[in-house]
């Protein structure tokens, strides 16, 4: 028996797909999920043997959710299933450790056989995705993924405050150093600590620290602001 969770921020789609699956004999639904910190902790909870992921979804993508099972749960697959075929999207998912890659086109049939694979180790790609990894093979250049991905879906905003932060600049220091607004940088903080699962300031500059987020290098950093005005310079008086 195949046990399985469905990640989707759609409900309908994953309800269905729960239910479609669920007919075969094979096949036990544990659980669905609408995002991808949902999927963490129901994974965490039953511990299937595949994960079906949609990539685009709120709070966590499936890109995120994806690189965390692979390095948290090496027992469990990662099958996506997404309306996405464009080469970023697929060498980001292949860059997390997805084992198969299908479009929402696919059928039941097509998703069973998938979900099987990967249980023993297989990949299965859909066929346009199949036909862009064999071009790309001929060319010599793989889909596109970052050369070094950032760390749980961080955006390169995020990883630039989250490094500014582990360098002790306060929000309004950080707002200063990138040119934005502080009430940017907050949600910024937020959004982040959100994928990266901290809850303060210290955690977060540890796992800046961990991941070697620095932050911009052309950002200068100044004297902490205390609110007050500088003191003037002192004069030499003529004698």
């Amino acid at each position: 028996m195949i046990k399985v969770v469905v990640v989707d921020d759609q409900q309908l789609i994953r309800e269905g797909l729960a239910a479609l699956l669920g007919l075969l004999d094979d096949v036990e639904i544990l659980g669905t999920a609408s995002d991808g910190e949902q999927a963490l902790r129901l994974v965490a909870q039953c511990v299937p043997d595949v994960v079906l992921m949609d990539l685009r979804m709120p709070v966590m993508d499936g890109v995120a959710a994806t690189r965390r099972i692979v390095a948290h749960h090496p027992g469990t697959a990662v099958v996506v299933l997404t309306t996405y075929t464009d080469d970023e999207s697929i060498g980001q998912a292949l860059a997390a450790g997805a084992r198969g890659y299908l479009t929402k086109n696919a059928g039941r049939a097509e998703i069973a056989a998938a979900l099987r694979s990967a249980v023993v180790g297989h990949s299965t790609f859909d066929a346009q995705v199949s036909d862009r990894l064999v071009a790309a093979l001929t060319t010599g250049r793989l889909p596109s993924a970052p050369e070094q991905p950032l760390p749980d879906g961080l955006t390169s905003r995020e990883a630039e405050v989250l490094g500014l932060l582990r360098r002790g600049l306060s929000n309004r220091e950080i707002a200063k150093a990138l040119f934005i607004g502080a009430s940017t940088v907050k949600t910024h903080i937020n959004n982040a600590f959100a994928k990266i699962g901290v809850r303060n300031r210290v955690e977060a500059a540890h796992y800046a620290e961990r991941h070697q987020l620095n932050g911009p290098a052309q950002a200068i950093t100044s004297p902490p602001d205390t609110g007050r005005p500088a003191p003037a310079p002192r004069t030499r008086s003529s004698r």
